[in-house]
């Protein structure tokens, strides 16, 4: 049971340290810009990378439904594209609140903010074709070409576009640095929790879909018997 469930555990301690020395790191005071809102990436910038995760296993199941038709692959993509969803929308919550106390607004229609939900509402109509069409069989072939088109989006829309553009994220033209993933940028103090951070919240995506597939398991059995 034990090695079955390590990961679970290592989800938990992670994140528990996280939400813990996530607000008793020492923060470096550099321009006085970022003040003590930094400490916000530590569940900001992590939930994008669950989120891009979540979304690169949810095509890889949906190629995999291409070429085996198997209803159970269909079934992974579809969840893991759910639970991507829920971290996007949490990416995008916290950081409109660190908007709100770094630029005066919870929305400015940075490039990246605008990316963003972009590509979460393309993610969101994947559920909508989905649910637009009965027949299982053509059900899962549509969704996974449209999950292939949604993850191919993510790219320009969050990575490359407001790269090219003014941007107030770091990154974007006028913007220097990219503290969140450049190590001459984030804090040796920050670093040991930042990584933690992201693997922590990245598990914790990948255990609420396995839960999600064995809940829609179990009431297909069900069904099966009624």
């Amino acid at each position: 049971m034990l090695r079955k469930s390590w990961w679970k555990i290592l989800s938990f301690v992670l994140l528990m340290y996280t939400c813990t020395m996530g607000f008793l790191v020492k923060i470096p005071v550099l321009d006085g810009r970022l003040q003590q809102s930094i400490r916000n990436m530590f569940f900001h910038v992590p939930m994008w990378f669950g989120m891009m995760v979540l979304f690169t296993v949810s095509v890889i199941y949906a190629v995999k439904s291409l070429n085996s038709g198997k209803p159970v692959h269909d079934h992974y993509a579809t969840e893991y594209a759910r639970s991507g969803i829920v971290f996007g929308i949490l990416g995008i919550t916290t950081g409109a609140i660190w908007a709100r106390y770094q630029w005066g607004a919870f929305w400015s229609s940075d490039p990246k903010q605008n990316g963003a939900a972009i590509a979460l509402l393309i993610y969101l109509a994947y559920f909508v074709l989905r649910g637009s069409v009965d027949d299982e069989s053509k059900r899962a072939r549509l969704s996974a070409v449209y999950n292939i088109f949604a993850f191919a989006m993510l790219f320009p829309t969050i990575w490359i576009l407001p790269r090219l553009t003014e941007s107030l994220h770091p990154g974007g033209e006028g913007s220097e640095g990219n503290p969140a993933l450049n190590g001459g940028d984030l804090a040796p103090a920050m670093r040991i929790v930042f990584w933690p951070a992201v693997i922590g919240w990245t598990l914790l995506g990948v255990w609420i879909t396995t839960l999600r597939i064995r809940l829609q398991t179990y009431k297909e059995k069900m069904l099966e018997h009624v």
